[in-house]
């Protein structure tokens, strides 16, 4: 008996999550009251697939990103404060050396190198500074990090000598990034 009165809470707390998410739903996409009357009216369409456009073009993809607790989207999104040692505004240059400056240039931030999206079938470089950024802000806030500090500087700076040594290390990093808890 007691434990169906503690199980109350949560199946309540369940419930209005379940609610609030769709209510949140309908508004964001503007198809409360008259509005869905006039949405139907209209040839922009909502796809199942939750992408707009005309009923007869090509359906959109979503694109989701995992966001573990130690990957470059989380860091990204601005759920943890980043360590005072490395600013969002730091330049991968200044970060990981000058030997950096010849691939990605002087203006790239940490912040930027985390919120990429062209990693994805793009180059080998690109998933390697993402990673070894979310890598490089692990090894600085993560107890029990496969990688200390210096250790991604300069493992990151050995792999720019090719495209097949940064895909192998951007790899490296990106497991261990989304194995960190």
């Amino acid at each position: 008996m007691g434990s169906q009165a503690a199980l109350r809470p949560l199946a309540l707390a369940g419930f209005v999550f379940l609610c609030s998410s769709f209510w949140a739903a309908n508004g964001m996409y503007g198809r409360v009251g008259a509005a869905a009357e006039e949405e139907e009216s209209r040839r922009m369409r909502l796809h199942t697939d939750g992408s707009r456009g005309d009923a007869r073009a090509w359906p959109g993809y979503l694109y989701t990103r995992a966001v573990g607790r130690c990957t470059p989207q989380f860091w990204s999104s601005g759920a943890e404060p980043w360590p005072n040692i490395l600013p969002q505004e730091a330049a991968v240059s200044k970060v990981f050396g000058s030997r950096s400056v010849e691939r990605y240039g002087p203006r790239l931030t940490l912040l930027e190198a985390t919120m990429r999206t062209d990693d994805i079938g793009g180059s080998a470089f690109v998933k390697l500074v993402k990673q070894g950024s979310a890598a490089l802000l692990n090894a600085y806030t993560r107890r029990g990090f496969p990688f200390d500090s210096w250790e991604v500087k300069a493992l990151l700076l050995e792999a720019l000598v090719s495209e097949e040594a940064a895909t192998v290390q951007a790899e490296r990093f990106e497991q261990a990034n989304e194995s960190c808890v």
